[in-house]
């Protein structure tokens, strides 16, 4: 079986608190984007679990330390996993939790792996599996193990570039703690199909986020500049994301980005399924 896994945008986010396990208290809002986008191939295998990573990371680990694997092996199944990557590591788009979200719905349903099951490891495994394991357009509550699907969004086409910085999203919640918990600094206008769900898009760990990589405020003046409009962070970050109307504003401007930046850009549709 071979399916993609699409990278997760989070719209807006906010944190509201510190929870007793740990973790924080999150309300966020995320879709599912096309692009970019890995790759994942199942077989069945005599020889336990295997995993084979290609593509632009080379860092991505092959072993039983990749949440691919553990997923595998979470639900006592032996399976051959390929894995090619395109979607950039660090960049605060779920790549690793929609790879495992990806094995998780293929074990479900080619490999006889009872739904309630996936549905339950992928709460364990992380705090994005779960959004991902769902797709498309979600609220995300607690520590981000509650899924509540958003009806009658339509796409929307956006343009993502990802700086040459790998954000780390433990450091980034440290860093939101040591700062006393800061709220959203800058408030983006969302787009149309998201009117009657939220008004603004808010981030409330840009600010930490931008204290642990200070060039990360350079990059999205730099973008801001070079797009004509105002862009939000993806989640802890790095890459930052602007929406278009126009599906091919939204390509030409990527194609044109990507040349003036000089990093990885992507034009996707978010909100898809």
């Amino acid at each position: 079986m071979t399916g993609r896994a699409p990278a997760k945008l989070t719209w807006s986010l906010r944190v509201l608190g510190t929870r007793a396990d740990g973790y924080h208290e999150l309300e966020a809002l995320a879709t599912t984007v096309d692009e970019p986008h890995d790759t994942v191939t199942l077989a069945a295998s005599d020889h336990g679990i295997t995993l084979s990573v290609s593509g632009l990371d080379r860092d991505v680990p092959s072993d039983s330390s990749n949440l691919v694997w553990r997923a595998a092996a979470a639900a006592g199944i032996d399976v051959a996993i390929t894995l090619e990557k395109r979607i950039p590591a660090g960049g605060g788009l779920g790549g690793g939790s929609s790879d495992c979200a990806a094995v998780l719905r293929q074990l479900r349903d080619g490999f006889g792996l009872d739904p309630a099951r996936a549905t339950a490891i992928a709460a364990e495994l992380g705090s994005d599996v779960p959004v991902c394991l769902h797709g498309g357009t979600v609220w995300i509550r607690g520590r981000g193990e509650q899924v509540e699907p958003v009806t009658g969004v339509t796409p929307t086409s956006v343009v993502i570039a990802v700086p040459p910085v790998h954000s780390s999203t433990p450091a980034v919640y440290r860093a939101w703690d040591d700062l006393g918990g800061p709220r959203a600094t800058r408030a983006v206008a969302a787009p149309p199909a998201l009117a009657g769900v939220a008004a603004a898009l808010l981030n409330d760990l840009e600010p930490a986020a931008e204290a642990v990589s200070p060039g990360l405020t350079e990059f999205r003046h730099a973008f801001h500049d070079a797009a004509g409009r105002e862009p939000f962070l993806a989640g802890s970050g790095s890459a930052y994301c602007v929406w278009f109307d126009d599906p091919d504003a939204a390509r030409a401007t990527a194609a044109r980005l990507e040349q003036e930046l000089g990093v990885a850009t992507f034009a996707g549709v978010a909100g898809v399924g």
